[in-house]
């Protein structure tokens, strides 16, 4: 199979799936904890310890179900969950979520362990200890049909629906076609396109979620009256939502798509899915869809996304934790500017150098050579964003 010719090693985990990294996540549950936490991860020295938390005191099962998520995605080998001492939010129920998906894991409650200094030390002595352990993880060879990759725009222009989101559309055809697992989010991004979405449907049940998740999406647009369209879109030459639509969704590709993800949530099957951020209804309105680009992100690391590419005709220099992010740019002008951020330039194909095949084939090589081991710019940089915000989501699409 032409799939074989694509191969590295992976790190295997108890649950039979593969990651790319072997990270030891380091979790803060409320604000009042993230110095601690912050403090462990930074006086660790080591890019293969990452932070990511939440702030808020009361409950969100939103944020828990994507805390949770993170813990069991396979680029973590090891999770340490930093409390106060008071929040909603146990660090013990992750540790024990981590412990059970076979991780190492630790948890502290930082007024428990008498304050700031003694929780940090407490905290680094287990990182010490996490990272021998995580030497034994077994390694297994690994392919593109075990990759999910996830994919979204921040800080469009008018090359992005020319070139940047273009290149990835080729590369979804040509990843599903290899047996591997793409996702795309950004239903707000499809303003008038419905009819495109809905006649790639694999099925009636398919047909039904997309129905269900576009009319949503555009009713909550309509309700808060705001599009997904902003000033730094206009000046890059998009002049309306459904001319930025355009642009966004042909990163899809043209594969049949299998259903609607909701965040958190995981794919069924190998294929096309779509990503739902939009918030469900619910009488609070919690949260907003798409507030910024590392919260799309991270919603599609949370469905299982080992890598997640970021188009930016504008430019973005932001990372993400848990997952590498690729950067990817059509604009040439873009990517002499700001080279030390991005990670692949695709305006190859609007001078006419490369077709939109080669360019899809440059980019899957780049893919592999990140699954492989090679740091991206963030990765290099030490960029590694995350947002977790307050939202309601439902866990099934309901139609």
């Amino acid at each position: 199979m032409e799939s074989e010719k694509y191969s590295w090693q992976g790190y295997l985990r108890q649950d039979g799936r593969c990651g790319i990294r072997n990270h030891i996540l380091v979790i803060y549950t409320v604000k009042c904890s993230e110095f601690v936490a912050r403090k462990i991860v930074e006086n660790s020295d080591d890019p293969d310890v990452e932070l990511i938390g939440f702030d808020g005191c009361t409950d969100n099962q939103y944020a828990v179900n994507l805390l949770i998520s993170m813990i069991r995605h396979p680029n973590v080998g090891a999770v340490l969950a930093v409390g106060l001492g008071c929040e909603y939010i146990q660090p013990e129920w992750l540790a024990d979520i981590a412990w059970k998906e076979g991780k190492p894991s630790e948890w502290l409650f930082i007024q428990n362990e008498g304050g700031t200094l003694n929780a940090v030390k407490k905290g680094l002595d287990w990182v010490g200890k996490a990272k021998k352990m995580l030497l034994q993880v077994p390694r297994v060879p690994m392919g593109v049909q075990d990759l999910v990759i996830g994919a979204e725009c921040g800080g469009s222009d008018y090359t992005s629906g020319l070139a940047g989101n273009v290149v990835v559309g080729r590369l979804y055809d040509r990843l599903v076609d290899l047996g591997g697992t793409a996702i795309f989010e950004e239903i707000v991004e499809a303003i008038g396109l419905d009819h495109l979405l809905i006649q790639r449907a694999v099925d009636e049940r398919a047909r039904e979620e997309l129905r269900y998740t576009y009319d949503k999406a555009l009713d909550y647009c309509k309700s808060v009256q705001q599009y997904s369209v902003s000033p730094g879109n206009f000046a890059g030459g998009l002049s309306t939502i459904e001319e930025k639509s355009m642009g966004a969704l042909i990163k899809s590709g043209t594969r049949p798509i299998q259903g609607v993800l909701k965040v958190s949530g995981s794919a069924k099957r190998r294929g096309l899915w779509l990503l739902d951020s939009t918030p469900d209804p619910y009488f609070m309105q919690f949260g907003i869809t798409n507030p910024n680009d590392n919260e799309g992100l991270m919603d599609l690391i949370s469905c299982g996304a080992h890598i997640v590419l970021l188009v930016t005709g504008r430019g973005n220099v932001v990372g993400s934790a848990v997952g590498p992010c690729i950067k990817i740019t059509g604009n040439h002008s873009t990517f002499q500017r700001m080279r030390d951020d991005m990670d692949f330039d695709a305006s190859p194909i609007l001078s006419g150098e490369m077709s939109q095949e080669e360019m899809a084939e440059e980019l899957l090589r780049t893919i592999i050579g990140v699954a492989s081991g090679e740091k991206t710019k963030s990765e290099e940089m030490g960029h590694k964003e995350y947002f977790i915000p307050y939202k309601y989501q439902e866990k099934e699409v309901r139609c």
